[in-house]
């Protein structure tokens, strides 16, 4: 397949919700640059290599902000949805200002900051599997356990009621979604998050607590150089949003991919040592990560031999890169013990994902918890008919049925 035959549809469907396209293998030997056609109609250039993915992810010529005059529209609702609104904007996309940024939220999730967290989360999973279990089999692994903890954890880091959950779930799905909302209920919902943050923010101004609002509020008052209430409010909606959502599928997917093979789930049963490289082995592993991060080409430059022009906007598949045998030995089979896992699900460089200390200590404490008290769990139904969530940026399943 050349750059010059086809144009593919993007994202590019797969037959079973764990599997990937057979494409990405096709496009990482054939055409690693590989011209594709998003949801808005509109063109982009999808990147499938390891390589050109983190060259991409690293070269500060191509920024996340995609609200250029020439850049291509994700979907027809984007000018109002995640990747270039005008809260988007807020927070600095390089130099001093991004840096300053990522120095004064990332202290706050740090390895050792997440392992102190690590009883409280533990206690919550053993909640909310009890809690499943006593509601009787089936249970939907999704909904009982992998929504609702991310919940609770993001909303306690943030000094958010819990029993907002289903506003937050609303708020983010309209976000987070390609095809499923028009652009009316796309600017309503992020209107009505914004109004939602705008007064927390201002509650936690009034009286504040031990949060992360509340600690970020005091130090911009105590240095004069931390984050505008402009940039409060982006963050804590960046963080409510991308805190809860991604790890919430990913806990589903990850489970799913662990039972679709029930003997990688005697393996941990065996040797629960594994359970951290396991979780990287199912973040590399994962071919239903969703959208992938687009780039703006802010000026004309190579990947993999092909000259891309300004403003070309380019889609980094992190899940095709991570299936690279070039850069992962035996790349199609999950290997529990793999290390060392240089995965970019996280992505990489400047940008890379801030919470993922965060989401790490979610994903080991769900395996831990899960193995102790439910050995015996398995799926409840073929794994043909697990269903993806369609139309998500950030990828999952629609249910995660099993039972014990």
């Amino acid at each position: 397949m050349s750059q010059s035959e086809q144009v593919l549809s993007y994202p590019i469907p797969s037959r079973e919700a764990l599997e990937p396209p057979a494409e990405w293998a096709e496009l990482r030997q054939g055409c690693p640059v590989a011209r594709v056609t998003l949801p808005s109609g509109d063109e982009a250039t999808l990147l499938t290599r390891y390589d050109d993915v983190k060259q991409v992810l690293a070269d500060p010529r191509f920024t996340r902000r995609l609200n250029a005059p020439d850049a291509a529209r994700v979907s027809d609702s984007e000018d109002g949805g995640l990747f270039n609104s005008e809260m988007a904007a807020i927070i600095p996309d390089s130099g001093e200002g991004h840096q300053r940024w990522r120095r004064l939220i990332g202290k706050y999730f740090t390895a050792k900051r997440m392992a102190a967290l690590r009883p409280a989360m533990a206690e919550i999973a053993e909640q909310l599997i009890d809690d499943m279990v006593k509601r009787g089999r089936p249970g939907d692994l999704r909904a009982d356990l992998g929504f609702p903890l991310p919940v609770y954890v993001i909303c306690d880091l943030l000094g958010v009621p819990a029993a907002d959950r289903d506003r937050f779930s609303y708020w983010s799905d309209a976000l987070l979604n390609l095809t499923k909302f028009g652009k009316a209920e796309v600017d309503a919902a992020r209107a009505e998050f914004f109004q939602y943050m705008s007064e927390h923010v201002a509650a936690k101004r009034a009286e504040p607590s031990d949060d992360l609002l509340s600690e970020l509020i005091k130090e911009s008052a105590a240095e004069g150089e931390g984050l505008t209430d402009l940039e409060l409010l982006a963050t804590g909606m960046g963080l409510l949003v991308a805190g809860h959502e991604t790890t919430a599928n990913m806990i589903g997917k990850m489970v799913s991919m662990l039972l679709a093979d029930r003997t990688r789930w005697e393996r941990l049963l065996a040797d629960p040592s594994l359970v951290r490289t396991a979780v990287e082995e199912s973040l590399r592993f994962d071919a239903n990560s969703g959208f992938g991060l687009p780039r703006y080409l802010t000026e004309e430059t190579e990947v993999s031999g092909t000259v891309l022009p300004r403003g070309t906007t380019v889609i980094c598949s992190m899940a095709a890169a991570n299936r690279d045998e070039d850069v992962f030995d035996g790349a199609v089979d999950m290997d529990l013990s793999r290390s060392p896992n240089p995965h970019l699900a996280f992505g990489s460089g400047a940008h890379s994902c801030i919470g993922q200390s965060l989401a790490r200590t979610e994903l080991q404490v769900v395996l831990e918890v899960l193995l102790r008290k439910l050995p015996s769990l398995e799926l409840a139904v073929p794994v043909e008919e697990l269903n993806r969530v369609e139309g998500l940026v950030v990828g999952g399943l629609s249910e995660v049925p099993v039972r014990w």
